[in-house]
């Protein structure tokens, strides 16, 4: 076990008549020994935007269990201006507590840095196992007031940064034959939310990208998913009322984040994560109506009946939606 920060404890500190727990499943970090199953020793992962909030608390858990971490951060504000030495303090704190991490200060929307990013962490620790795509921006107007130039800024962060970073990492993973990659989608990508028409097409966008990616890469146990996280950060710190900052704390994301990046991951999941409360989300898709005279007078007097959600579905790859088709034609 290389960088220390999983060290194992000694059995024979353990008190006669305790429990006999596997000395493996101990480790230390910033002093203390912490049972846990759930290991990412080995594994060296990077984290987007790890220079506070949600990132920050994802670097840090990861360490803590053992992953070897290059925490990417490029700093300054929300709106994705300014620079700030934000990477290199989340470094800082992983090493001092025993681990071991590096900085980057690349902005996810430069292809080439994201590319050398990589290469560096293959050259100084072997491979890249885990990415954690999370670097994002806010540029909240509603769509009338919105200048486009704001609207392709905040798909170019979110959908696009994170496309550079996973092509970067795509054929190291397959080569491998491991890898898990963790999108960051959005309830407003989900379900929408007044005000942010960049960013829902940018989280909506981002589920889509990883259900195809999921069905790509699982040959290769490439397992790739995604989270749509609630949490009190730089993000949203005028969202939340002070009362619940605390309850909406990062670190009660970070467990679900580290289970979608897990050994035991699943694959094409959509978890929501919030004040640790999880739950999961699905696009479905209801039976229909095969209609002998398809007019749109006719979609209108059969809506309530397409809209139906007895016996919908919950597909998994786009090819499904002419399957049903094809079974409502049948009769099925």
């Amino acid at each position: 076990m290389s960088g220390g920060i999983a060290a194992r404890i000694d059995p024979g500190l353990c008190a006669p008549g305790l429990i006999p727990y596997p000395a493996d499943r101990f480790i230390r970090f910033s002093g203390v020994f912490h049972f846990m199953t759930m290991s990412f020793e080995g594994r060296v992962a990077i984290v987007t935007g790890a220079g506070g909030g949600l990132g920050r608390a994802y670097a840090l858990e990861l360490a803590k269990r053992g992953a070897r971490v290059v925490v990417n951060d490029l700093g300054g504000a929300r709106d994705g201006t300014g620079h700030s030495d934000a990477a290199l303090k989340v470094v800082a704190e992983i090493e001092a507590a025993g681990g071991e991490a590096m900085s980057d200060g690349g902005s996810v929307t430069d292809y080439g840095h994201m590319v050398r990013m990589v290469e560096t962490a293959k050259a100084r620790w072997g491979g890249v196992h885990i990415l954690i795509n999370n670097a994002g921006v806010l540029r909240d107007k509603s769509f009338a007031k919105m200048e486009m130039e704001d609207f392709r800024f905040v798909l170019d962060v979110h959908l696009i940064g994170s496309a550079n970073c996973t092509k970067a990492v795509w054929d190291t993973m397959r080569d491998q034959a491991y890898g898990r990659i963790l999108m960051t989608s959005s309830s407003t990508g989900l379900y929408g939310n007044f005000g942010q028409a960049n960013y829902g097409a940018a989280k909506l966008g981002l589920a889509g990208f990883a259900k195809t990616l999921a069905l790509e890469g699982q040959k290769y146990n490439i397992h790739v998913n995604s989270i749509a996280p609630t949490a009190a950060t730089r993000m949203t710190q005028d969202i939340f009322p002070p009362a619940l900052l605390e309850k909406f704390r990062p670190d009660l994301v970070a467990p679900a984040a580290l289970f979608l990046v897990s050994d035991e991951a699943p694959i094409n999941a959509i978890i929501g994560a919030g004040a640790g409360v999880f739950q999961a989300a699905y696009v479905t898709l209801t039976r229909g109506v095969a209609l002998d005279q398809p007019t749109p007078e006719a979609v209108a007097a059969h809506w309530t009946e397409i809209a139906s959600r007895d016996g919908e579905i919950v597909p998994q790859s786009g090819a499904e939606q002419a399957m049903t088709i094809m079974q409502r034609l049948q009769g099925v």
